[in-house]
């Protein structure tokens, strides 16, 4: 059963590392991020106290609430090093294969034999990350969304090995983070990241083709169809060298529909991945935020 003295690793620093961690901080687990690169690792910490300092001056959360999850964060630099007592461990690495499966091998090999090891893949098998365990049916798909301490959604991707146990576990821990869990079956793309992928990949050929200008396609689905966010300006957010690796996945499983845009591959080439690197469809100034009227319109690509 879950409780307050569960204690939940992280595995990589990322922005989705970064938002999971804080995700568990705030709902009161004690949490340990885990990153080979200590500067990384640092960067993540501050970014997740900057979330909770704008929480406290919105009102969101109290200084002492605030302080509190502070203080039950924590920070490794090796998978060996997480604590015996960690009943979670959430991989956000990098999508690769055999990087995520390096380091839930290592996980397993640490981690006690009811610990639940989960993945935040949004294109690659559950099952196939996995394989390399003894024990796969402790694995399961735990893809959250950006920003995570925005958006209510937990895709619970099932491998073959799966099982119930697994399932109803992470459920419970969906449901202690406050965000609703679906269950899917293991599919390219799953369900959110195929469809996103899609309308991604349509808005970017939109703009290619000169139909409308950056800002106006991002308006159209933010009003017409109440999106939160544009397609183009989530690109920017996830990064369109993640939007590109995804892109590339699909094609090669679910054919022509998704092949990546031309002008995704040549913004990737030149380094303009969104606002990780400070420019990608938009601009995007020291402090991360959009420069206005900096989009791309059909006649400067």
């Amino acid at each position: 059963m879950i409780s307050k003295s569960s204690h939940v690793v992280v595995v990589g620093s990322g922005l989705m590392g970064t938002g999971i961690a804080h995700a568990f901080a705030s709902s009161g687990f004690v949490t340990t991020v885990v990153d080979t690169n200590s500067q990384a690792l640092e960067k993540a910490i501050a970014n997740i106290h900057a979330i909770f300092d704008g929480g406290v001056k919105l009102g969101k959360i109290t200084e002492g609430d605030a302080s509190a999850a502070k203080s039950r964060l924590h920070t490794e630099t090796s998978v060996e090093e997480i604590p015996d007592n960690t009943c979670l461990l959430v991989e956000t690495v990098s999508e690769n294969l055999s990087v995520k499966q390096a380091v839930v091998k290592v996980a397993e090999s640490v981690l006690s034999t009811d610990a639940i090891i989960a993945t935040n893949t949004s294109a690659l098998s559950v099952t196939e990350i996995a394989s390399v365990l003894e024990n796969p049916e402790r694995v399961i798909g735990m893809h959250f969304f950006n920003p995570v301490h925005k958006m209510k959604l937990v895709e619970l991707v099932l491998g073959l090995a799966t099982d119930e146990d697994t399932i109803a576990i992470t459920r419970e821990w969906c449901k202690a983070l406050n965000k609703t869990s679906i269950l899917v079956n293991e599919s390219p793309g799953l369900t959110t990241s195929r469809m996103s992928a899609m309308l991604g990949n349509e808005a970017m050929w939109m703009l290619q083709e000169g139909t409308a200008s950056a800002e106006d396609i991002d308006t159209a689905l933010r009003m017409g169809f109440n999106h939160p966010m544009g397609p183009l300006e989530l690109g920017d957010l996830t990064g369109w060298d993640t939007r590109l690796s995804v892109l590339k996945y699909l094609h090669s499983t679910l054919g022509e529909k998704f092949r990546p845009c031309p002008l995704i591959i040549k913004m990737v080439a030149a380094g303009r991945y969104g606002r990780k690197t400070g420019h990608g469809v938009y601009k995007y100034d020291e402090d991360g935020q959009k420069v206005p009227g900096s989009g791309l319109k059909g006649s400067n690509l």
